[in-house]
């Protein structure tokens, strides 16, 4: 039988790898969990997470494809659309539920110890769902617009991978937070809906930055998806790399992972007593 002291003076690692693998059969219940609770019940059923993307195209396509009439370079507006709706969704998925995710399992937070990183980590594995199916969308509408390959795409792994650093470096930041400050409950929704339309998902970042000053450029760039959807768009479609202010997406998404898993570790020693 194996003896675990819990000590909450006790300074502990950053990262405790070792005992997040210890716990990886609890990582696989709360996604399975979570993955069948969220279509639980429904009509619709595992459809919803087809509908949905398919609306969002619909009226991106009619708006901005239509009636703004974005120069997207040569490429079908709803191809152009669907590959900054892939990383995007995945992103605002795992933000939301990453940000309710401590105070959503606070009875089991308050009654047993497991590394509590776990939680957030999981809304990682459920989002893919979402991610998944985006990215079916995008291969059939290659397809019909024979649209080519591009050199550019075996970048795509490392795009790939920043995005889902830059939706759990936002999630893990989020689920600390809110367990200090129940306002950011609110909050999260609100950052979702601003943050579709402050990240190039509907247009292209040129749309935006060409007629921006520098300082305000930056500011943009600030945003971590802006970099990372610019750049798997290239990767996926060609055409113009992401701009040099992207690196400062980049940039920010490794300074807000490693500094959220810093947040997160000092909060969790008194979780259970103030969740």
């Amino acid at each position: 039988m194996v003896h675990l002291v819990v000590d909450a003076d006790k300074r502990s690692r950053l990262l405790n790898l070792k005992e997040l693998l210890h716990y990886r059969d609890l990582f696989y219940i709360l996604a399975y969990r979570d993955l069948r609770v969220r279509y639980a019940q429904t009509f619709l059923g595992l459809l919803w997470a087809i509908l949905q993307p398919l609306a969002t195209l619909a009226i991106f396509t009619i708006v901005f494809g239509r009636a703004v009439k974005v120069d997207t370079g040569g490429v079908p507006y709803p191809l152009f659309a669907i590959t900054g709706m892939a990383a995007w969704t995945y992103f605002a998925f795992v933000m939301k539920e990453s940000g309710n995710s401590i105070i959503s399992a606070q009875g089991m937070v308050k009654k047993i110890y497991f590394p509590r990183l776990v939680i957030p980590l999981s809304k990682a594995v459920v989002g893919f769902v979402d991610f998944g199916i985006a990215l079916l969308f995008m291969v059939i509408l290659m397809l019909v617009y024979q649209y080519p390959l591009v050199p550019q795409l075996i970048f795509l792994p490392i795009f790939i991978l920043l995005t889902i650093f830059s939706a759990l470096s936002v999630g893990i930041w989020l689920s600390a937070l809110t367990i200090r400050y129940r306002d950011f409950q609110h909050v999260v929704p609100f950052l979702v809906q601003f943050g579709l339309y402050a990240t190039p998902t509907a247009y292209p970042a040129s749309a935006i930055i060409d007629n921006l000053p520098k300082w305000a450029t930056v500011i943009y760039y600030l945003n971590p998806m802006a970099g990372v959807v610019e750049g798997f768009r290239w990767c996926l479609l060609g055409g113009v790399p992401p701009s040099q202010y992207a690196f400062l997406s980049f940039s920010l998404v490794v300074v807000l992972f490693i500094s959220g898993l810093f947040y997160f570790k000092r909060v969790e020693r008194v979780m259970a007593d103030i969740v």
